[in-house]
């Protein structure tokens, strides 16, 4: 749809609404281009104020997440936390103290339903407040959030529960927080999940109770409930603890050489791993701004992402392989001119392989820009380590290596190929294991293999998951002796 709409632009010279992506018909799209000026260029925003009032407070250690955010807000409670940009441009800011008090409500709320420790509440939200100050008020309960992702279109909500009371099942979901127009999937759904009480909006739980004041809560509470799976198969629940969340936040801290006057930029969705943990909590939790775009808005228009880091001056930011690829093949020329993308010191390419070819097309796409090749940072996780596991050494820049075919595919053995070989296969380095966490390739017998073999890998550390949720055979199958 993102091709097509693009095609469409270029071909009648109109620039399309973002929401022409969920037009079904050749007709529906005839008649938003014929209803758009002619000739009406994107309008692209000029270099903003930077993003943040310098260096964030030492909030000193937590033992979990809304503790982090209670001491934010106690300690800087006027600096803004997130920059919240919606589809048109327009922005909303959010300072920790505003976060946690309105986070702080709909925890309240939550407590006048008997929602309380261990209970899992279902989001089902879109990137923006809602999202936030829930996930947050839900930790303040005690309670454990399951995020799942929002439906893209109202009209096929029918569709869309079905694919998603498998997880809710499986969670036991007590509560499901969503949007106004999707409370109907409450009907849809109580049948196929015994557990569900009620399918809520963030307003009506933040006016209905007194909110909590100080945090409660120990390290070695469930922090939340990463699905893995659900559209095909048993969904299985990733369990993670606020001791998982805040080592596997630190190590990151630890690997980027992360420091308090850096600036966040993302645009990935908050339901999963990548964009919850790596971008949004991670931020939080370093008391570094983050400006945050829906997924939408960076699927019909990738440059928008570019020159949201160049507005906030962004020094981290990352996303899948595919994003990278879309920037490099897709940007028009004429979105680039006046892009500054100099500050950004870690791109970071992870949550699905890492193609050489992509690290290349968008490095010299973008060189003009001021993006230096030694930023594209390759990185490995999973999110049964919480999200991240390995991180190449920061300015090294992206290595690859280039292994025979023949051998790699026949025998499992990963020989170094001549320069001059067109079928050998390339390779991206993603580093090495964070601090405090160890990776070892073993064998089908849980043996260490030779270097350049082939074999499984397996980790641990202390942002590694407990288990799946409810599900103790499916945790055996992938637990090794010696805790990895």
């Amino acid at each position: 749809r993102v091709e097509l709409l693009a095609r469409l632009e270029r071909t009648f010279e109109r620039t399309l609404d973002d929401a022409c992506l969920q037009i079904d018909t050749a007709a529906g799209l005839a008649r938003a281009i014929l209803e758009t000026t002619a000739g009406e260029s994107l309008r692209l925003p000029e270099r903003g104020p930077e993003a943040g009032p310098g260096a964030a407070a030492d909030i000193g250690a937590v033992a979990t997440l809304h503790e982090s955010l209670w001491r934010h807000a106690r300690l800087d409670p006027g600096r803004t936390h997130v920059f919240l940009r919606g589809d048109d441009g327009s922005e909303e800011e959010v300072t920790y103290e505003r976060l946690h008090l309105e986070s702080a409500a709909v925890a309240g709320g939550l407590r006048e339903r008997g929602i309380g420790r261990g209970d899992t509440v279902a989001l089902m939200l879109p990137t923006g407040l809602d999202f936030l100050r829930s996930f947050f008020g839900i930790l303040i309960a005690r309670a454990v959030p399951v995020p799942i992702y929002p439906p893209v279109r109202l009209d096929r909500l029918e569709e869309y529960a079905t694919r998603q009371a498998g997880i809710l099942a499986d969670a036991g979901s007590r509560l499901l927080i969503t949007i106004p127009r999707a409370r109907p999937v409450a009907a849809l759904l109580r049948p196929m999940v015994p557990s569900l009480e009620g399918v809520l909006t963030a307003d009506e739980l933040a006016v209905a109770g007194v909110p909590f004041s100080e945090p409660e809560g120990a390290a070695s509470d469930a922090a939340f409930i990463q699905y893995t799976s659900g559209s095909t198969g048993q969904p299985k629940g990733v369990l993670l603890t606020h001791d998982n969340l805040i080592a596997n936040i630190r190590a990151i801290g630890a690997g980027l050489e992360a420091q308090p006057t850096d600036v966040g930029v993302s645009w990935l969705p908050l339901y999963h791993d990548m964009g919850l943990i790596g971008s949004w909590l991670f931020c939080l939790h370093s008391g570094i701004p983050i400006t945050l775009l829906p997924p939408t808005a960076f699927l019909a228009r990738p440059e928008r992402w570019l020159w949201a880091i160049h507005q906030r001056r962004a020094t981290l930011s990352g996303a899948p392989n595919f994003a990278y690829e879309l920037c490099a093949r897709r940007v028009p020329t004429e979105a680039l001119e006046g892009l500054d993308l100099s500050t950004w010191r870690a791109a970071l390419n992870g949550a699905e392989p890492v193609s050489p070819g992509t690290v290349e097309r968008f490095t010299r796409r973008f060189a003009p820009c001021g993006f230096r090749p030694e930023a594209l940072t390759p990185a490995y996780g999973l999110a049964e380590n919480s999200v991240a596991l390995a991180l190449p050494a920061m300015g090294q820049g992206t290595r690859f290596d280039r292994v025979s075919r023949r051998p790699f595919q026949d025998e499992g053995r990963a020989e170094p190929a001549a320069d001059d070989d067109p079928t050998a296969l390339a390779f991206v380095n993603t580093g090495q294991a964070l601090p405090e966490h160890e990776i070892r390739i073993v064998d089908d017998r849980d043996q260490d293999v030779e270097d350049r073999v082939v074999g499984r890998l397996i980790f641990r550390g202390p942002s590694m998951t407990s288990g799946y949720y409810g599900q103790p055979d499916a945790t055996a199958a992938i637990t090794v002796e010696g805790g990895w």
